[in-house]
């Protein structure tokens, strides 16, 4: 019998540290997937497919690295006035390509630009990615939107869904001054939190900081895109879009998000919809889910209430 139970507890513990070192050594390839299985990294259509207006553009990361996106443009309601412009950020699998649908039907129901970026390691652009290297394509990126003399920079919203909310969270904690308002759709607390949740038998090991301190798997992580410390840091109006059934980030991290948001911040809102999923939201939240954002644009982005008004 105490053989039995020695051999249960080392091979417990075989378990808990095989699953250690497999999460430490390919946690990169476990949360980027810019190549879907079954399909090749490059674009599989392009904007014009769709019939809109873009431009390819190609820019450099303060590292170097050289970075692709779309811009699709939305012709200005009248000679030299512009809508908004959102700078989008997708989700942590697949290529700009795969949100068309979703940037087309945003830009007949909201009249804007949409800045759509590859992030370094992902469709066109050059690199591998990690956090630090993303966190300066987003500045890349802003850089650009910022300088352009086609579009109104006073009126920049960001939109991130997924890992897209970490990055968009991110940026607009550090560009208070550049960024009028940030859009978060089904995104999480953090990596650290969702790897607790993907592998429950580390969840002693990896997760938030609790009250004995950082949890020892913490400090191997190397993206650990933790949104939940740095939320309440944002000083621009904050728009939650919840999805109550996403099947990939618990609805929970969405609320707690939030939560935390509103300690410091007053102009946040939060919208949650019965039937989304993690990838569905915008389209099972049908015209509920557009007149939202509309309507968070209408009271925090300077303008836009006049340019809907005047575009009807």
């Amino acid at each position: 019998m105490v053989s039995f139970l020695k051999a249960l507890v080392y091979g417990a513990g075989g378990v808990v540290v095989v699953g250690m070192v497999a999460l430490v050594a390919l946690q990169e390839r476990l949360v980027y997937v810019p190549v879907l299985p079954g399909l090749a990294r490059a674009y599989p259509i392009t904007p014009a497919r769709l019939r809109l207006d873009y431009e390819d553009v190609f820019l450099h990361a303060s590292d170097g690295v050289r970075l692709h996106a779309w811009f699709v443009k939305q012709s200005p309601w009248k000679p030299g006035e512009y809508g908004p412009t959102v700078l989008f950020f997708q989700e942590n699998a697949g290529n700009i390509a795969h949100r068309l649908e979703f940037v087309r039907i945003m830009m007949q129901r909201l009249h804007c630009n949409v800045f759509m970026l590859s992030y370094r390691g992902y469709g066109e652009s050059d690199g591998y990615p990690s956090q630090h290297g993303i966190i300066k394509d987003a500045q890349a990126a802003l850089d650009h939107l910022s300088q352009r003399t086609d579009i109104d920079p006073s009126r920049i919203v960001v939109f991130g869904r997924s890992l897209g909310g970490a990055v968009g969270a991110m940026l607009a904690r550090n560009n208070p001054d550049k960024v009028s308002a940030i859009i978060l759709e089904n995104t999480f607390t953090s990596i650290l939190d969702m790897a607790a949740m993907m592998f429950p038998f580390l969840k002693w090991f990896i997760g938030s900081n609790g009250p004995k301190g950082p949890k020892i798997l913490n400090y191997f992580v190397r993206s650990p895109w933790s949104t939940i410390d740095i939320i309440d840091k944002i000083e621009q109006p904050i728009l939650f879009l919840s999805g109550l059934q996403d099947e990939l980030v618990p609805p929970l991290q969405m609320q707690m998000l939030h939560s935390k948001a509103i300690e410091n911040n007053s102009d946040c809102r939060f919208v949650d919809f019965p039937n989304g999923m993690h990838m569905d939201t915008w389209y099972s939240g049908g015209d509920r889910y557009w007149r939202t954002i509309q309507l968070f644009l209408d009271q925090y982005v300077a303008e836009f209430k006049e340019f809907n008004a005047n575009a009807k």
